[in-house]
Protein backbone atom coordinates (compact mmCIF):
# COMPACT_ATOMS: atom_id res chain seq x y z
CA UNK A 1 0.00 0.00 0.00
CA UNK A 2 1.22 3.50 -0.95
CA UNK A 3 2.23 5.77 2.00
CA UNK A 4 0.39 8.92 0.37
CA UNK A 5 -3.21 6.82 0.71
CA UNK A 6 -5.70 9.05 2.33
CA UNK A 7 -8.37 7.64 4.60
CA UNK A 8 -11.89 9.68 5.64
CA UNK A 9 -13.77 9.25 8.83
CA UNK A 10 -16.89 10.87 10.04
CA UNK A 11 -18.95 11.27 13.31
CA UNK A 12 -22.70 9.72 12.42
CA UNK A 13 -24.59 13.07 11.39
CA UNK A 14 -21.40 14.44 9.45
CA UNK A 15 -20.85 17.35 11.47
CA UNK A 16 -16.80 16.12 12.18
CA UNK A 17 -15.13 15.03 9.26
CA UNK A 18 -11.34 13.38 9.78
CA UNK A 19 -8.55 11.88 7.55
CA UNK A 20 -5.66 10.11 8.52
CA UNK A 21 -2.66 10.28 5.35
CA UNK A 22 0.20 7.59 4.98
CA UNK A 23 0.30 4.01 6.56
CA UNK A 24 -1.12 3.55 10.42
CA UNK A 25 1.63 2.74 12.82
CA UNK A 26 -0.41 -0.32 14.73
CA UNK A 27 -3.58 -1.66 14.23
CA UNK A 28 -5.03 -3.78 17.33
CA UNK A 29 -8.33 -4.42 19.37
CA UNK A 30 -8.82 -3.62 22.63
CA UNK A 31 -11.43 -5.31 25.09
CA UNK A 32 -10.70 -3.35 27.95
CA UNK A 33 -13.60 -2.06 30.20
CA UNK A 34 -13.46 1.19 29.09
CA UNK A 35 -13.38 0.22 25.73
CA UNK A 36 -16.37 -1.85 25.50
CA UNK A 37 -18.22 0.92 27.56
CA UNK A 38 -17.27 3.49 24.86
CA UNK A 39 -18.07 1.01 22.00
CA UNK A 40 -20.96 -0.42 23.53
CA UNK A 41 -19.06 -3.60 22.17
CA UNK A 42 -17.01 -7.07 23.15
CA UNK A 43 -14.31 -4.85 21.84
CA UNK A 44 -13.07 -2.00 20.26
CA UNK A 45 -10.39 -2.01 16.85
CA UNK A 46 -8.36 0.89 16.25
CA UNK A 47 -5.34 1.77 13.79
CA UNK A 48 -3.05 4.27 14.99
CA UNK A 49 -1.48 7.01 13.19
CA UNK A 50 1.16 9.75 13.94
CA UNK A 51 -0.11 13.48 15.20
CA UNK A 52 1.13 14.55 12.02
CA UNK A 53 -1.16 12.81 9.72
CA UNK A 54 -4.34 13.24 11.13
CA UNK A 55 -6.73 16.34 10.24
CA UNK A 56 -10.01 17.73 11.14
CA UNK A 57 -13.03 20.07 11.22
CA UNK A 58 -16.01 19.86 12.98
CA UNK A 59 -16.25 20.96 17.36
CA UNK A 60 -16.02 18.32 19.35
CA UNK A 61 -16.90 16.96 23.24
CA UNK A 62 -14.59 15.07 25.15
CA UNK A 63 -14.53 12.75 28.21
CA UNK A 64 -12.47 11.04 29.99
CA UNK A 65 -9.95 11.59 27.46
CA UNK A 66 -12.31 10.63 24.82
CA UNK A 67 -13.67 12.19 21.65
CA UNK A 68 -17.10 12.44 20.30
CA UNK A 69 -19.42 14.61 19.04
CA UNK A 70 -21.75 16.84 20.60
CA UNK A 71 -24.13 16.32 18.21
CA UNK A 72 -24.74 12.46 17.48
CA UNK A 73 -22.73 11.02 20.20
CA UNK A 74 -20.41 9.48 17.82
CA UNK A 75 -16.61 8.35 19.17
CA UNK A 76 -13.93 10.30 17.33
CA UNK A 77 -10.19 9.98 17.08
CA UNK A 78 -8.31 10.37 20.52
CA UNK A 79 -5.64 13.15 19.73
CA UNK A 80 -2.51 12.68 21.52
CA UNK A 81 0.99 15.08 21.62
CA UNK A 82 2.66 12.46 19.15
CA UNK A 83 -0.09 10.13 18.12
CA UNK A 84 -4.08 9.37 17.11
CA UNK A 85 -6.18 6.78 17.64
CA UNK A 86 -8.69 6.10 14.93
CA UNK A 87 -11.65 3.96 15.67
CA UNK A 88 -11.36 1.61 12.60
CA UNK A 89 -15.69 1.99 12.64
CA UNK A 90 -15.26 5.54 12.25
CA UNK A 91 -13.77 4.87 8.98
CA UNK A 92 -15.84 5.43 5.69
CA UNK A 93 -15.02 3.34 3.88
CA UNK A 94 -15.60 -0.41 4.95
CA UNK A 95 -14.19 -2.92 4.80
CA UNK A 96 -11.06 -1.66 5.56
CA UNK A 97 -7.78 -2.63 3.39
CA UNK A 98 -4.50 -3.28 4.95
CA UNK A 99 -5.72 -2.42 8.68
CA UNK A 100 -5.28 -5.56 9.83
CA UNK A 101 -4.91 -5.96 13.89
CA UNK A 102 -1.58 -6.77 14.82
CA UNK A 103 -2.07 -7.24 17.90
CA UNK A 104 -5.05 -6.90 20.96
CA UNK A 105 -5.07 -5.98 24.64
CA UNK A 106 -6.38 -6.79 27.98
CA UNK A 107 -7.39 -10.36 26.44
CA UNK A 108 -8.44 -10.93 30.05
CA UNK A 109 -11.61 -10.03 28.96
CA UNK A 110 -12.12 -10.56 26.00
CA UNK A 111 -15.31 -12.81 25.44
CA UNK A 112 -15.14 -16.68 25.60
CA UNK A 113 -17.14 -16.77 22.17
CA UNK A 114 -14.33 -14.62 20.23
CA UNK A 115 -11.28 -16.65 19.76
CA UNK A 116 -7.26 -14.53 19.67
CA UNK A 117 -7.16 -13.08 16.25
CA UNK A 118 -4.15 -15.53 14.50
CA UNK A 119 -0.45 -13.79 14.80
CA UNK A 120 -1.42 -11.34 16.82
CA UNK A 121 0.35 -10.37 19.53
CA UNK A 122 -1.80 -10.85 23.03
CA UNK A 123 -1.37 -8.52 25.96
CA UNK A 124 -2.81 -9.11 29.34
CA UNK A 125 -3.48 -5.64 30.31
CA UNK A 126 -2.13 -2.48 27.84
CA UNK A 127 0.43 -3.05 25.20
CA UNK A 128 4.18 -2.89 26.31
CA UNK A 129 7.06 -1.59 24.25
CA UNK A 130 8.02 -4.11 21.28
CA UNK A 131 11.31 -6.13 21.84
CA UNK A 132 13.88 -3.33 21.17
CA UNK A 133 16.84 -1.63 22.93
CA UNK A 134 14.40 0.38 24.55
CA UNK A 135 12.13 -2.22 25.84
CA UNK A 136 12.13 -2.99 29.28
CA UNK A 137 8.64 -4.57 29.65
CA UNK A 138 7.01 -1.58 30.99
CA UNK A 139 3.69 -0.55 29.13
CA UNK A 140 4.32 2.23 26.34
CA UNK A 141 3.77 5.75 28.11
CA UNK A 142 3.96 8.80 26.78
CA UNK A 143 3.35 8.25 23.23
CA UNK A 144 -0.14 9.63 23.05
CA UNK A 145 -3.75 8.25 23.82
CA UNK A 146 -3.71 6.53 26.85
CA UNK A 147 -6.04 3.63 28.06
CA UNK A 148 -7.52 3.91 32.21
CA UNK A 149 -8.93 0.66 32.42
CA UNK A 150 -10.14 -1.33 35.24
Amino acid sequence: MSNDITRSGSCLCGGVQFQVTGEPLRVGLCHCKDCRKTSGSAYQAFAVWPSQAFESTGITNSYGGRSFCPTCGSRLPTVGEEEVEVMIGGLDVAPTEGLEPSYELWIGRREHWLHSLPEARQFEHDRVVDDSAADDGEPEAGRGPHRKSA
